[in-house]
C-alpha cells in the first residue's frame, strides 16, 4: 500500500529565514515523501537573501519561495497538513489558525538568524549555523518509521527532535 506524501507546514512569524530554510532543506531532502511548505502569522513580504543565498550554497533549491501568511493554509482547497512545526518561539507562542485534518505539531525553536548584527560574513555564518541545525532535525525527522508509529510515539518524537542542538528557549513546547 502507498501513502501520499506527507505535506508539512514550517511556521514562523516572518516566513523569511528559519521557516524559508525549512521548506528548502525539506523539498530536497524529504523528496518524494515529503511536500514542504512555509508560512508566518506576520509575513515580511520578502525572502531574506542570506537564507535563499546558504540553501543555494548547499545544493539547495533557491526558485518559488515567497513570504506568505498562514492563513492560505487554513482555508478549503489549501493542502491538508500531516506535519506542521513552529521554528521561532514568537510564532510557537501565538494563536494559530484551526488546521484541517489535526496535523501532528512541534516547536522546533532555532535563534533567528536574521537578528545578527554585523558583517555580511557575520550574518551569513548566522545563517549557516541555523541551516545546519534545521538540516540536522529534518534528517533526524525523515528518518522517523513514521507509518509504524502511534501517535503517542510519534509526538514524543517530535518534541525530541525540537530540543536538539541550537535549540532556542522554548524548543520542544508545543503551541500549534
Amino acid at each position: 500500500m502507498t501513502h501520499r506524501p506527507f505535506n508539512v507546514l514550517f511556521l514562523c512569524t516572518g516566513n523569511s529565514a528559519r521557516s524559508i530554510l525549512a521548506e528548502g532543506i525539506l523539498r530536497k531532502d524529504g523528496a518524494p515523501h515529503f511536500n514542504a511548505f512555509s508560512a508566518g502569522s506576520q509575513p515580511r513580504g520578502s525572502v531574506n537573501p542570506f537564507a535563499l543565498k546558504v540553501l543555494e550554497s548547499y545544493g539547495y533549491p533557491t526558485e518559488g519561495f515567497r513570504s506568505k501568511t498562514w492563513d492560505e493554509f487554513a482555508v478549503e482547497g489549501a493542502p491538508e497538513m500531516d506535519f506542521i512545526f513552529t521554528v521561532c518561539d514568537d510564532a510557537a507562542g501565538e494563536a494559530c489558525p484551526v488546521w484541517l485534518g489535526h496535523p501532528a505539531n512541534a516547536h522546533w525553536g532555532i535563534e533567528d538568524p536574521s537578528h545578527v548584527e554585523g558583517t555580511d560574513l557575520e550574518k551569513e555564518a548566522a545563517f549557516v549555523t541555523a541551516f545546519k541545525y534545521m538540516r540536522n532535525r529534518i534528517r533526524a525527522f525523515t528518518a522517523l518509521p513514521i507509518t509504524s508509529l502511534d501517535r503517542m510515539a510519534l509526538t514524543a518524537h517530535l518534541h525530541d527532535i525540537g530540543k536538539m542542538e541550537g535549540a532556542s528557549t522554548k524548543a520542544g513546547d508545543s503551541s500549534t
